[in-house]
């Protein structure tokens, strides 16, 4: 399989040196459910939901992970903030692993619950998350008392009431004495990022978090989201399957975007190298399904894929997970799995797990795929495009 690290992956050219969140080798497999009869006569099947991932999220970071559906990125988003336990590698907050502090193992620097209130998720439904019983005022005190029983009823819903003033919802006396059902999509949403905030959190995982709303809205939230990742010094690690929200949000931060597919990361980089000149064959392909990130474009009548079928998750391709797909695919890439190349990687810069970037590579030399039509030579320039 394709994007192997054997170093966590470039951080953003804005972002401090200061990691937040660190994930080393991380891999997440699930047995596939089953049916009862099923289940009396056959083995589980292992679903590899991402495979060898090593990332950095430093402070005040906004990484944005796009991919198709069952690309593995929300199953990343959740390991990078601690609440999907890997089935291999590390996960790390400031030093400490997550898994060794709620499991009480070793030396533990930083207690598991101080670990969960600094990283938090806002959901792709928020009013699935809010209880429908509960007023607003309600939901948004739980997480205070549970986290801060000493704080004072009254510093407790000043902080809420402030907060809510904060992402529009005026006045916020009014709104804090809603339901849920007497908000619209965008005011849960509001609400569901005020409850991440009250936590002061250091990272934050929305996880679809626009895909609900109008086009009008979306960029509302998103512009929202930017304002309160800077005045509250917070890293946001954005999933989307839509690669003109996350060049949005990752382009306006300075941040990153990261191409996954089939449970790894492919190309990370700044938005503007990763979607303007895409350098992975998969990075093409999300490139050339977007046609309104630049309308100027020319079109390209037939898809840059040789296939529409993905690999099923259980059983991935030899080498390279898109050599199946890959108009470009050689021989070589059915025998090894490129490496992001991000050992020597400066701070911000892009990173492919892609054998055509190294134009010293054994796949110039090897015969291209049947079905193929790759007739191209290395660009002894050094990007091997």
């Amino acid at each position: 399989m394709s994007g192997h690290t054997s170093s966590p992956v470039g951080r953003s050219a804005t972002g401090t040196d200061d990691v937040v969140m660190s994930l080393e080798n991380v891999s997440v497999h699930f047995d596939e459910k089953q049916g009862f009869v099923d289940s009396l006569f056959n083995e589980p099947r292992r679903v590899k939901a991402v495979s060898d991932v090593s990332i950095d999220i430093p402070e005040n970071d906004v990484l944005a992970l796009v991919g198709e559906s069952g690309c593995g990125k929300t199953t990343l988003g959740k390991t990078i903030i601690g609440v999907q336990r890997p089935t291999e590698g590390s996960v790390s907050y400031r030093g400490q692993d997550v898994w060794d502090a709620k499991d009480g193992v070793g030396d533990v620097t930083i207690p598991h619950g101080d670990i969960r209130k600094a990283l938090q998720m806002i959901h792709q439904d928020p009013g699935a998350a809010l209880n429908p019983n509960r007023k607003v005022l309600t939901s948004l005190e739980a997480p205070l008392e549970r986290w801060d029983p000493e704080m004072s009823t009254e510093d407790r819903r000043a902080r809420i009431f402030a907060l809510l003033d904060r992402v529009g919802m005026e006045p916020p006396q009014d709104y804090a004495h809603r339901y849920p059902h007497q908000l619209s999509g965008g005011e849960q949403q509001r609400v569901a990022l005020v409850r991440t905030l009250l936590m002061n959190p250091d990272v934050i995982l929305a996880d679809e978090a626009v895909s609900a709303l109008d086009v009008s809205l979306r960029v509302e939230t998103m512009d929202l989201l930017l304002e309160l990742q800077t005045q509250f010094n917070t890293s946001f690690v954005f999933i989307s399957h839509t690669l003109s929200n996350a060049r949005y949000l990752a382009e306006k931060a300075g941040g990153r975007i990261g191409i996954m597919y089939l449970g790894e990361i492919v190309e990370i980089g700044p938005p503007d190298e990763v979607l303007n000149d895409p350098q992975h064959p998969y990075s093409k392909v999300l490139r050339w399904a977007t046609a309104d990130l630049d309308p100027n474009e020319q079109e390209m009548v037939d898809p840059p894929v040789r296939s529409i079928d993905i690999p099923d998750p259980v059983d991935p391709p030899s080498g390279c997970g898109f050599h199946t797909r890959c108009p470009e695919a050689r021989e070589a890439c059915k025998r090894s799995a490129p490496d992001l190349d991000a050992e020597n990687a400066a701070p911000g810069a892009r990173c492919v797990a892609c054998h055509r970037t190294d134009p010293t590579h054994e796949y110039w030399n090897s015969e291209p795929l049947a079905g193929t039509e790759d007739t191209t030579t290395p660009d002894v320039g050094g990007d091997g495009r």
